[in-house]
């Protein structure tokens, strides 16, 4: 897929939506933004929904990415809800029928926690990749990816723990840290994205493209990563750790996806990524 395209990014305000958008309209797409943030008309939970349907309907191509999620604080309050299975479900229902409707090639945003079937979160990501083989889509798995977040509510563990740096002097952890995880800076994940619009054709609905970095970083290494960053403009941070650990200390199946890598390597460190966001996070409270 070469040129200008017409392309929908659903979920358009989100972590790596957000990024995304911008990313696509800097190459000289016709980047169409859906979220509801946007507004009511833009939310994906209302069946039927016109707006939805014409914005998908004239895409030369779709990346999924809305979902109602957001980082392990809202998924431990909220993925055993009515109201977060039932908002995902609508959402799934109303763009596959839509993209089945109408042809149109996409990408599905999946997770490495399809597998983990304890999970209501992880489950409604399954269903999500069931609905895209079904329609001979493209499923990538990410995890851990990391960047600016606008809904503070759902925010991830980096940005989380920025936050709490600032507001509070003190980074108190859910877990004693020493769970690993692979992290993604979002522009490296833009690109990734991007390489796989444009080698579309090339994969099958079969491959599910792992989009990681291959390098393991332990939360607790975060936090003391964000607790440097603090001491180098002058301020001290407490990091705290909690007693119990994580369900899962280190996920072997997140592993990049070698076909993949023929097109794409991610460019930035975590700790230059963790920079990034801290100094764009330092500017609200300066």
């Amino acid at each position: 897929m070469d040129g200008s395209m017409i392309i929908t990014v659903l979920g358009s305000s989100g972590q790596i939506g957000a990024y995304l958008s911008e990313y696509l309209s800097k190459k000289g797409h016709i980047v169409r933004e859906f979220d509801i943030v946007n507004g009511e008309h833009q939310d994906m939970t209302h069946i039927p929904n016109v707006y939805l349907r014409n914005a998908i309907m004239e895409s030369d191509f779709v990346f999924f990415l809305a979902f109602d999620v957001g980082g392990s604080h809202y998924l431990k309050k909220y993925q055993h809800t009515y109201k977060f299975i039932n908002n995902n479900t609508r959402i799934m229902a109303n763009v596959f029928g839509y993209l089945e409707n109408y042809k149109v090639p996409f990408v599905f945003a999946s997770s490495q926690m399809s597998s983990m079937s304890y999970s209501p979160y992880g489950v409604m990501k399954r269903v999500g990749e069931l609905y895209t083989k079904s329609l001979d889509g493209s499923i990538v798995k990410f995890w851990n990816v990391f960047g600016i977040e606008k809904d503070m509510e759902k925010a991830h563990v980096i940005t989380d723990f920025i936050i709490k740096g600032f507001e509070t002097g003190v980074i108190d952890m859910m877990t004693d840290g020493t769970e690993e995880r692979e992290f993604l800076y979002a522009e490296d994940c833009c690109e990734a994205l991007e390489t796989i619009m444009g080698c579309y054709d090339q994969f099958t609905c079969d491959d599910e493209l792992h989009i990681t970095t291959g390098i393991s970083t332990s939360i607790l290494e975060i936090a003391q990563i964000i607790q440097i960053l603090f001491r180098n403009i002058g301020k001290e941070v407490e990091v705290i750790p909690a007693s119990s650990k994580d369900e899962v200390q280190k996920d072997a199946r997140n592993i990049s996806d070698p076909y993949i890598e023929r097109w794409w390597q991610p460019k930035t460190d975590v700790v230059d990524g963790i920079s990034k966001v801290f100094n764009e996070v330092k500017l609200n409270y300066l």
